[in-house]
């Protein structure tokens, strides 16, 4: 027998019944929970992972055959999500995400965030300005199903009705938020989805949307429901807008991974 194959096999004959006693408990524990362990097993457990973990350092350092280490690793990974991965129900993970990882995330990315927000104001800013001074743009800027009458052209009554909750036009109202947030809820997942391209997607994207807004906003203002409008807009659409600038921050910050990615792999640094 060759010298590293009778290495191998000794190797493997003292440690072996460690293993599969760790690999017992540890595909009971992934069917049956943790509660189907015993007090003496869940005590025992963690020996076991320390005692693997030590196996697959000793076989890594020898070179042993790479099915033996790859068996080891893949052991060591299961046992340690058992023995101390969360323990904590889907409420309390949730609960943390709000509470602490979601806050902590905004304010990590608060410059690429500020980016997005900046970007959408400018196109809004665009938007309202060009449309107020011609207003042929508006058909440039805003689709005809988003629009939904909403047009230049409209009647001041005809726009009043569009955002004041009248039981006559409850069913359109109901219909156009429900658009509205599935364009929001598109734009949104784009501009961090496409933010690997480098960014240049988001930029567009972020401004055009503004461009939108903005024309829609000098269609009311230049019936004199400025106020109405923007009010209703902060009802309707904070949560959707903050949504997306924080999609849009998100996907810059992707794409300055991409763009410098430092001493790693672009993959490694997304």
């Amino acid at each position: 027998m060759p010298e590293n194959l009778l290495k191998s096999y000794r190797f493997r004959v003292e440690r072996e019944a460690k293993w599969r006693e760790l690999e017992t408990l540890i595909s009971r524990a992934e069917r049956q929970g943790l509660s189907s362990l015993t007090a003496e097993e869940l005590v025992r457990a963690p020996a076991l992972y320390r005692a693997c973990m030590s196996s697959l350092s000793v076989a890594r350092s020898i070179s042993l055959d790479a099915n033996l280490v790859a068996y080891l690793e893949s052991l060591c990974l299961r046992a340690y999500f058992v023995v101390y991965g969360v323990r904590a129900g889907i409420g309390q993970v949730v609960a943390d995400f709000f509470r602490r990882e979601f806050p902590v995330a905004v304010r990590l990315t608060k410059w690429a965030n500020g980016l997005a927000a900046l970007l959408l104001l400018a196109g809004a800013a665009t938007g309202w300005a060009v449309t107020a001074q011609e207003p042929a743009w508006f058909e440039a800027f805003v689709d005809p199903a988003m629009a939904q009458g909403r047009t230049p052209d409209a009647t001041r009554e005809t726009l009043s009705e569009t955002i004041f909750d009248k039981p006559s036009a409850a069913d359109q109202l109901a219909a156009f938020a429900t658009f509205l947030f599935q364009h929001n809820a598109r734009i949104g997942m784009l501009c961090f989805v496409l933010g690997a391209a480098f960014g240049v997607p988001v930029v567009v994207l972020l401004y055009y949307n503004g461009l939108t807004i903005g024309a829609i906003c000098a269609v009311f203002a230049g019936k004199d429901l400025t106020l109405e409008f923007l009010a209703w807009l902060a009802i309707h659409g904070t949560t959707e807008l903050a949504a997306i600038v924080l999609c849009g921050g998100a996907g810059f910050h992707l794409a300055g991974a991409m763009i410098n990615p430092g001493s790693r792999t672009r993959l490694a640094a997304i």
